[in-house]
């Protein structure tokens, strides 16, 4: 009798922090509460608290401090190049290997911020000047989930309005 090979999984141990992104619950007071009569442009949270969903000031509080600080530096300029970025990182007292290894791919990743690289002619070797600006991805992959969620919700409602009608019309009718 032949012994069939099982395949080793790995034992899932959730998402990896990477890939995750931190929503408390919206009832909690780390969430700034909206009133419903509130006008649409004062519903908006500051840049500290969005980051807090990426980069939770309860749990990374370091890095939740070096993405404000690098965000918010983008108020007085729309880009940075490679040496900007420097003398930023160099002038904040941040450590290298925590923006480039850690906060810098994970703003990259979530779409908060885009990376270029522009190629220039050095010699006869071609080099490569890095450009960091805002991006829109992250806003707009936010809105896409939020607009699906809400379309999702409003669908089911209104069936389950439409078919408490119907039941209500029968019963009238008997």
């Amino acid at each position: 009798m032949e012994k069939r090979e099982e395949k080793k999984a790995i034992r899932s141990r959730g998402i990896p922090s990477k890939f995750s992104l931190y929503l408390p619950p919206h009832y909690s007071k780390e969430i700034r509460a909206f009133e419903a009569n509130e006008i649409a442009t004062k519903n908006i949270w500051r840049v500290e608290e969005v980051i807090n969903f990426v980069f939770p000031k309860k749990y990374q509080p370091t890095y939740h401090e070096i993405s404000v600080k690098f965000i918010k530096a983008f108020e007085s300029k729309g880009y940075f190049s490679a040496k900007e970025t420097a003398e930023f990182i160099k002038r904040e007292g941040i450590s290298k290997a925590t923006f480039y290894n850690r906060v810098l791919p994970r703003l990259k990743a979530v779409g908060m911020v885009k990376v270029e690289r522009e190629p220039t002619l050095s010699g006869k070797s071609k080099k490569y000047k890095m450009k960091i600006s805002l991006s829109r991805s992250f806003g707009n992959y936010m809105n896409k989930i939020g607009d699906s969620w809400l379309a999702f919700v409003d669908d089911v409602r209104s069936r389950a309005k439409e078919e408490n009608e119907g039941v209500k019309r029968e019963v009238e009718s008997e």
